[in-house]
């Protein structure tokens, strides 16, 4: 059994070809499932399987043999419907101790655009029950995931690993200040009502803009929105009639094609005299058409763009990210210590069962000639004569077969197994 995780993240792959590896959250269970289908064909043992889809990264978390990674690269490859050569040359794959290292990381924040944002840790665990409901998950991505939930709780009680960062919604905050001389004097739109843009819209709320309006495509859910940051909802649909209106466009939600094209903006530009609009897309794959960007009057943001601003360096961060590193480090030993005596327990369940074949073999024997009115001490001296005797059989008959070096070796192996040195008697010291 091994671990292994395949997958592509904002510091391997450009935004676009993220997009293409997006998994919304109501097609895991399914995609789950597909890919152990294709892993587990053709295989003794079927795999487990689990996968983590942000804004930021796409990762296949798999327990199988290792000839499954191959499988895996050509399943990611089909649903992004691009070569497995394109992919590799963006991916990356690592196993065991790498896996349950990179695991650990990400789970602790130390991968993040943002490091030590705790947004990710919900997003894991989110995943996990994803991959639990579908009935993909087994014991040994359950070790990996718990074990990962435990280090990164210990790093983030124990470091100050997101004390001296900003996030992503503080980041789009400080860019806005940069274009607008008073965010108090803008009109803010907000297009979904996901975790997302609900952090955003608190930092944006905290500046008392003018206006602000929620676009989403379940009217309920943007209502609810609105109506906890005191702004207007609306429709999706009725986005580019009303676009004009706002200084300030935010948008993230789970939309596999854009929201928002260069047609709209540009009405919406001509409607607006040509005064700058102020946009952030912080969606995987984009809500808002990249060439929008080209727009003279725009200012266009992407999750990429923005980690370039939340980037910050400082001797503080750097202590706090070798502190993280050595809890990792721990854990990652710790899980290898695990995965590996996970590899000897079908060797331990089978010679449990066959030692009790034996037992219950003699046992019965001893029942019978006690039936008959054998001596008891005889009775109990062939007992414990015959279990010794069938626990040494294969032993002794491996030792006449071989020769040589590897007869040497395996006498050394028995010695340790079998003999233990009796205690000295305290007159040879």
């Amino acid at each position: 059994m091994t671990v292994f995780t395949l997958g592509l993240n904002h510091q391997s792959a450009p935004l676009d070809l993220r997009g293409r590896f997006a998994f919304a959250s109501g097609q895991l269970a399914p995609a789950l499932l597909r890919l152990r289908e294709q892993l587990g064909s053709a295989r003794a043992a079927t795999p487990e399987t689990a996968m983590l889809s942000t804004c930021n990264r796409t990762e296949l978390y798999v327990a199988g043999d290792l000839g499954m990674v191959q499988g895996a690269v050509q399943w990611l490859a089909r649903h992004g419907d691009v070569s497995e050569q394109a992919l590799l040359s963006h991916a990356y794959v690592r196993e065991d101790s790498a896996a349950a290292r990179h695991a650990f990381r990400v789970a602790s924040g130390l991968d993040s655009m943002v490091l030590g944002e705790p947004q990710i840790l919900g997003q894991m665990k989110q995943a996990v029950r994803e991959a639990g409901d579908a009935g993909t998950l087994g014991t040994t991505l359950h070790q990996l995931f718990q074990r990962s939930f435990a280090v990164a709780k210990e790093v983030r009680s124990s470091t100050e690993i997101g004390a001296h960062s900003i996030s992503m919604a503080a980041a789009a905050v400080r860019l806005a200040s940069q274009i607008f001389e008073d965010l108090a004097d803008i009109r803010v739109l907000f297009v979904g009502a996901g975790e997302m843009i609900e952090l955003v819209a608190t930092h944006f709320a905290a500046r008392n803009p003018r206006a602000m309006a929620v676009a989403n495509r379940t009217l309920e859910r943007g209502e609810k929105l609105a109506n906890h940051l005191g702004a207007q909802a609306l429709r999706l649909a009725d986005l580019p009639q009303r676009l004009h209106e706002f200084d300030a466009v935010i948008s993230c939600t789970a939309s596999s094609l854009p929201l928002i094209g260069l047609g709209a903006v540009e009405r919406a530009l001509k409607l607006r005299k040509h005064r700058p609009i102020f946009m952030v897309d912080l969606a995987v794959p984009r809500d808002i058409e990249p060439e929008v960007a080209q727009l003279p009057d725009v200012y266009l943001y992407t999750v990429d763009d923005l980690s370039q601003v939340v980037q910050t360096a400082g001797a503080k961060r750097q202590a706090a990210v070798e502190q993280a590193e050595a809890i990792i480090e721990t854990g990652v030993q710790s899980f290898v210590h695990w995965l590996g005596q996970r590899h000897t327990v079908p060797l331990i369940q089978a010679l449990n069962q066959q030692t009790e074949q034996w037992r219950s073999a003699e046992l019965q024997r001893a029942r019978k000639l006690l039936a008959r009115g054998e001596d008891v001490e005889a009775v109990l001296e062939a007992l414990a004569r015959g279990l010794t005797q069938k626990m040494l059989h294969g032993t002794l008959a491996e030792l006449h077969a071989t020769e040589g070096d590897q007869r040497l070796a395996l006498a050394h192996t028995v010695s340790r197994l079998f003999l233990r040195a009796s205690p000295r008697d305290p007159a040879d010291s």
